[in-house]
């Protein structure tokens, strides 16, 4: 198996879970920075749908993208499960298109009490669905790890900016 990039390849990783018919929310750092906020991020973060067809599209797709669990420091390659997506849990997944976190629940909440907090846009002829930007906040103020916290200024200088262009 060869090995996987560093960075995430983001147009092709959200092309395919599109193209999969994965029923998923952008959440993290992919969200900022597609609402506008300038920072970086090298993974792809995701709260997926978890009904049983759902789980079956996104473990068909991880399969493809040869995913492996990144927190395993015995490197035994371990495979996502369907048992595992369907729980509550994080999970950090290197792939072949870049590190991927599927997160079951963000701050507790599945995919559907997030859908309403969500923006949808068209990105080449693909319907994504992102995390909007207050919301994002909220996360992260809630969470605060130092890496949130570095960037919660960033999140919020963008939302007022944002704010004041649409006046």
């Amino acid at each position: 198996m060869a090995p996987h990039p560093k960075a995430t390849d983001l147009p092709a990783l959200l092309a395919r879970l599109c193209d999969a018919g994965v029923e998923f929310i952008i959440v993290g750092g992919a969200a900022c920075v597609i609402q506008g906020a300038p920072i970086t991020t090298n993974d792809l973060d995701i709260v997926h749908r978890r009904t049983p067809e759902n789980i079956e599209r996104l473990l068909e797709l991880l399969r493809q993208l040869e995913a492996t669990m990144r927190d395993d420091f015995a490197n035994r390659g371990l495979r996502p499960t369907a048992e595992l997506l369907a729980g509550s849990g994080h999970l950090n997944l290197s792939t072949s298109l870049g590190p991927l976190d599927s997160l079951c629940e963000l701050d507790g909440l599945g995919f559907d009490e997030l859908l309403p907090h969500s923006q949808t846009l068209i990105d080449e002829g693909r319907l994504l669905r992102v995390l909007d930007l207050p919301t994002l906040i909220t996360v992260k103020t809630k969470a605060g790890r130092p890496k949130d916290r570095l960037v919660l200024p960033i999140l919020i200088a963008t939302l007022e900016e944002r704010d004041k262009a649409k006046r």
